[in-house]
């Protein structure tokens, strides 16, 4: 008996991350991930390379729509935080807010800031 072994290859594109910078000019989404934990941080530096990798085709239990294009990033574990962010053209992506998830509910006024951010880049 002959077995014939096919593989195919996929090659994913790494997609380019664009970390939000305020009109003021202040790093918000960057200063966020810095002043997390140091276990939090390798697990949304993880999770950040993921979606430089797969980009859209990334989802649970890592990334959830949230509708109008606004997609979370989950991070689990002893801090649950949750990292907004937006596709735009040409495979970039733009991280717009994160925050560190206190309750079952994604709070309104994060979503908030999050949909704002996302109307001033398009």
């Amino acid at each position: 008996m002959v077995y014939c072994k096919q593989f195919l290859e996929i090659t994913y594109i790494p997609w380019k991350l664009h970390l939000y910078i305020t009109p003021s000019g202040q790093p918000v989404v960057s200063k966020f991930i810095h002043e997390l934990q140091n276990p939090t941080r390798a697990k949304v530096s993880r999770l950040l390379d993921l979606l430089e990798t797969y980009g859209t085709d990334l989802s649970m239990p890592h990334a959830k729509a949230l509708g109008d294009g606004l997609i979370e990033l989950r991070v689990r574990g002893k801090q649950e935080v949750r990292i907004f962010y937006a596709f735009a053209s040409r495979r970039n992506i733009y991280l717009l807010h994160g925050f560190i998830k206190k309750t079952q509910t994604t709070p309104q006024r994060e979503l908030a800031i999050a949909r704002q951010r996302k109307a001033e880049i398009e």
